[in-house]
């Protein structure tokens, strides 16, 4: 194992968490529950790709730590978040004898995250719950910040709720298990951080995408901590989205969710629908005389150099997804919100703009 970590600590009014990123780390899991929670048994959710390559291990390091352990597997995919996986994930979890001092470990990536957050949070009402995220998207994204949900099927994200984990492993040797499609998905995420909060760490990913395309351990260490810390920052400031500050991390949502709804949530990655749906606000903010073309022009080219999509899938009616917008849960008071860049680093909340324009930044 490489010593130290990196540690990201998420303070938040009622309890703080820490998140651990570095090489190795998945090794002591058990010792990284049990320091901060007194826990006999242990729920370990995971998918039936990750199963073998990962959770297995860590279930195997549990047990030899002495604890009980249960592993459930869902189908790998967008659709095992949905409310009958749920289900049924409960109905487990009580045949097994899960009760209130049961501890629920999510390893996998941000379906398995989300999903079984959902799980924990509303299980029992409420039981403790860790997060071994093993993607790239989830490692700097879905992981932190305790946003948990299912899927109804014309809405992402739908049913869920607020349910901040007690801790979050970060391995990156996980990701060498990854995909080049998967891998390049987590991708748009980080890109994201820097568009919308840290014009320094924008220029950091030009200047390093072929180390950061090489997967280099030194600068995916360095690349996931910042994000992290980015969204500690904002997740800090307003954890359950009250004040709207956590609104500007839905930037390239908004376009991304009607994306993924519209392909039926599985032939379109999340981080792809995310890439594509930045391009799109931003040649939006451009119509409306919020930025200039280059401001647009440098994040497609970053995008397309770490080998991220930026136009929509052949076949995708502009139109139909500006309906399919109007469903999304950021919808308030009858107008959709709309986070757009006003420079690299910065980005504010527009309700409404105009649809003609929204149908054309798709085009």
């Amino acid at each position: 194992m490489s010593e130290p970590a990196t540690t990201v600590r998420v303070n938040l009014a009622e309890r703080g968490y820490d998140i651990h990123i570095g090489q190795g780390l998945l090794a002591g899991a058990a010792s990284f529950i049990t320091d901060r929670r007194k826990a006999k048994h242990v729920v370990l959710i995971t998918d039936d790709n990750v199963d073998g390559l990962h959770a297995d291990r860590v279930a195997d390091q549990l047990v030899e730590a002495g604890l009980e352990v249960n592993v459930m597997t869902v189908d790998a995919g967008e659709a095992s978040k949905d409310v009958d996986v749920a289900a049924e994930l409960w109905e487990t979890m009580l045949q097994e004898g899960t009760d209130r001092q049961s501890v629920v470990l999510a390893v996998g990536g941000g379906v398995v995250g989300d999903l079984a957050g959902w799980v924990a949070a509303s299980y029992a009402r409420g039981l403790t719950f860790f997060q071994a995220p093993t993607t790239l998207l989830s490692q700097v994204d879905s992981s932190v910040g305790g946003k948990v949900g299912v899927n109804l099927p014309g809405a992402k994200n739908m049913v869920g709720a607020f349910w901040q984990p007690h801790g979050v492993v970060i391995d990156i040797d996980v990701l060498s298990t990854l995909t080049d499609r998967d891998y390049r998905a987590g991708l748009a995420e980080v890109v994201k951080y820097g568009v919308i909060m840290d014009a320094d760490f924008f220029a950091m990913l030009e200047a390093n995408a072929d180390a950061i395309n090489n997967r280099d351990p030194q600068t995916l260490i360095q690349i996931i901590a910042r994000s992290c810390q980015l969204k500690a920052e904002v997740v800090e400031a307003d954890e359950r989205e009250e004040s709207g500050r956590r609104a500007i991390l839905n930037y390239g949502h908004t376009f991304g969710h009607a994306l993924e709804a519209a392909t039926g949530y599985g032939p379109l990655l999340h981080g792809e629908g995310v890439s594509i749906g930045m391009v799109c606000a931003s040649r939006l903010a451009e119509s409306m005389g919020l930025i200039d073309s280059g401001t647009t022009s440098r994040q497609v080219a970053l995008l397309e150099k770490l080998g991220l999509p930026t136009s929509l899938p052949a076949g995708q009616d502009p139109a139909e997804l500006v309906s399919l917008m109007w469903r999304d849960k950021k919808v308030q008071d009858g107008k959709i919100r709309f986070v757009l860049p006003t420079r690299i680093g910065e980005v504010q909340l527009f309700d409404s703009p105009a649809q003609q324009a929204v149908v054309e930044s798709m085009r």
